[in-house]
């Protein structure tokens, strides 16, 4: 009789074996189909992308976003030492002190900004110093002055103008203190 039993036993040991044998090739099955559909629709993805614009459309499209990203990210903006200046004489002695930052495109024209210091400093000051404080005064002449000092200071960074006006180092002056005695 124990010789009987142990024939029953490797025969229920042995019958599950062939279950698991079959729920693997099951999986296997389901794993290849998966895999088969995904490179399927991958490839329908990435042909129908290349078929339905030509390459001057795509790198369009790829400028755009790139200054769409350029425009979204945070402003670097590098301050300058105050400047004070005689004013040419209206109704007696007058002076200016100005502190102002400037907005720049990148952080790399911001070490160029540093580096042409003392070059910006003296051309500010030349065009400062030409000013009298009536033209000043008004908001119209401090807007005009600013734009004044941004080309002035583009002019010294990218002589030449070779940079487009949206592409310009400087973007903006802006004020901080604005002083006329």
């Amino acid at each position: 009789m124990a010789k009987e039993a142990k024939p029953e036993a490797e025969a229920v040991e042995a019958a599950p074996p062939k279950k698991s044998k079959k729920l693997l090739i099951i999986i296997a099955a389901a794993a290849v189909l998966f895999m088969g559909l995904a490179g399927g629709a991958y490839y329908l993805m990435k042909g129908r992308g290349t078929h339905e614009g030509s390459d001057s459309e795509l790198a369009t499209e790829k400028a755009q976003a790139d200054k769409k990203s350029a425009k979204e990210s945070a402003p670097v903006y590098v301050p300058l030492d105050p400047f004070t200046v005689n004013l040419v004489p209206e109704n007696g002695d007058q002076f200016l002190q100005l502190i102002i930052s400037v907005e720049v495109s990148n952080s790399s024209v911001g070490d160029r900004v540093k580096m042409y210091t003392p070059k910006l400093r003296n051309n500010v000051m030349m065009l400062l110093s030409g000013k009298k404080a009536s033209q000043l005064i008004t908001k119209e002449g401090k807007e005009a002055l600013a734009d004044e000092i941004r080309d002035l200071i583009n002019e010294i960074l990218d002589p030449g103008g070779k940079a487009q006006a949206e592409e310009a180092p400087i973007k903006e002056v802006l004020f901080t203190s604005f002083i006329i005695q």
